[in-house]
């Protein structure tokens, strides 16, 4: 089952598939073995479908089992990582194309620029920090592509739980309390399995010009009820 972003909120759409993915994910090698599975399957699968995978450049982590696996199943890897960052997070130098860059502000401007649709996998801060900047760019009419949170089961308790769990219930928070729109919120689609990510990016099309939709903003006055 996976929440499906709202079509009808996003500009018209150029008849061209996805081609370049940009990956969101953990540097960190101290998490659960299943989180290792989740991004070993999505790296696969976007090499046999023959597309890029551009990511934060690490061979750590999330970060080094999703590049590992791409290159693995023949497809292209961009890394792309800052100069105080390519020790601490080993810059896998088997990539086939390495950016590194002084600032975090422009490793962050090139991951957005190179890929034609955004995935968000467990993270760190970092990651939840890359989320919601690329959301909210797509809120403001900086850039019209797709955003997908992949949302695998918690280990701790995969029957109840997933690991966005927390987050998505404090958005559901914000969203009751006014803080924000739900239908901001829909501007994202959420998978549970990397196979739902494949699938949504294979309807996919890359973005048309991006607009602002100012219904989507906070405080926009929310039109009466006749």
């Amino acid at each position: 089952m996976s929440h499906q972003a709202d079509p009808s909120s996003a500009p018209n759409a150029e008849n061209r598939p996805i081609e370049s993915v940009t990956v969101y994910c953990a540097s960190s090698p101290y998490i659960h073995e299943d989180y290792f599975a989740v991004a070993t399957t999505l790296g696969r699968l976007l090499g046999e479908t023959s597309r890029r995978l551009v990511y934060g450049g690490g061979s750590l982590g999330l970060m080094g089992a999703v590049s590992k696996s791409c290159r693995a199943a023949g497809g292209h890897v961009t890394g792309v990582i800052t100069e105080n960052l390519r020790n601490a997070e080993l810059l896998d130098l088997d990539n086939q194309e390495n950016i590194v860059v002084p600032t975090m502000r422009e490793r962050k401007q090139i991951l957005e620029a190179k890929g034609d649709a955004f995935v968000i996998m467990p993270g760190g801060l970092g990651t939840l920090e890359e989320f919601f900047e690329i959301l909210v760019g797509r809120l403001l009419g900086e850039h019209a592509k797709p955003v997908i949170m992949l949302d695998p089961p918690d280990p701790a308790h995969p029957e109840s739980h997933s690991f966005f769990t927390p987050l998505r219930m404090m958005i559901d928070h914000m969203i009751d309390n006014g803080f924000a729109k739900r239908e901001a919120w829909n501007l994202a689609t959420i998978c549970e399995t990397p196979e739902a990510v494949i699938e949504r990016l294979n309807s996919a099309n890359h973005a048309g010009m991006p607009s602002l939709n100012s219904d989507l903003i906070p405080s926009t006055p929310i039109p009466e009820q006749s």
